[in-house]
């Protein structure tokens, strides 16, 4: 069984080289943003409730598709809805 020795350098290396893999996996993830959400996730998202989710659907000011019993919301209506609002 060999002996490696390990310095202070290398450690000082190693963590280098962990923080920019970690950096690289949180800009990867912070990036990609799903096409259709769930009612949760756009409750979520936006901070409101059921119900003015609900209205916001009656009356036709975020559009949905209905797949089973779910709802779903494409991402880009909600940035749409955000930016129209925007004052």
């Amino acid at each position: 069984m060999a002996i490696s020795i390990i310095t202070k350098e290398d450690l000082q290396q190693f963590k280098i080289e962990l923080l920019e893999g970690i950096e690289i996996l949180l800009k990867g993830k912070t990036t990609e943003q799903k096409l259709w959400l769930r009612s949760s996730e756009v409750k979520k998202l936006l901070n409101i409730s059921s119900g003015t989710l609900q209205n916001l659907r009656i009356n036709g000011t975020l559009s949905y598709s209905k797949i089973g019993g779910s709802l779903y919301y494409n991402y880009k209506d909600i940035q749409k809805l955000l930016a129209d609002k925007k004052q």
